[in-house]
């Protein structure tokens, strides 16, 4: 049994070929790519390392000391290992400056995040 719009009633569903699909990526990454951006991903998936890059990252000066940012829940060997992370995952450097170490993002490796994540773009998949 199909249901009939009544007269006058307003269309509340369009035909497939008047719906309109964002596009997402501009192009398709290499397996390359995928692994490198994963890892970043896998990397920031942790929310004690999301915390701890966003300390870094919104610091005023460009760079944080360790002591400046371990106030995230958990134990200083803990944030050791999450910092870690993050520098494996190529999203901090780190320079040892007498005791502390200082860390800082490397904006480069946000680039590729960024050409992935759904934004507000003119692009679209439509029909």
């Amino acid at each position: 049994m199909s249901k009939q719009k009544a007269p006058g009633e307003p269309e509340t569903q369009k035909a497939d070929e008047d719906l309109c699909i964002p596009s997402v990526v501009p192009e398709s990454l290499s397996a390359a790519e995928a692994v490198r951006i994963a890892a970043v991903f896998k990397a920031l998936a942790d929310p004690v390392r999301l915390r701890i890059f966003s300390n870094i990252a919104s610091h005023e000066r460009g760079e944080a000391c360790v002591c400046e940012i371990a106030d995230v829940g958990v134990s200083q060997p803990t944030v050791s290992h999450h910092l870690k992370k993050l520098r494996e995952a190529g999203l901090l450097t780190s320079e040892r400056r007498r005791t502390w170490v200082y860390y800082k993002v490397v904006p480069e490796t946000l680039g590729p995040l960024a050409e992935i994540l759904p934004s507000h773009r003119t692009g679209s998949l439509c029909a």
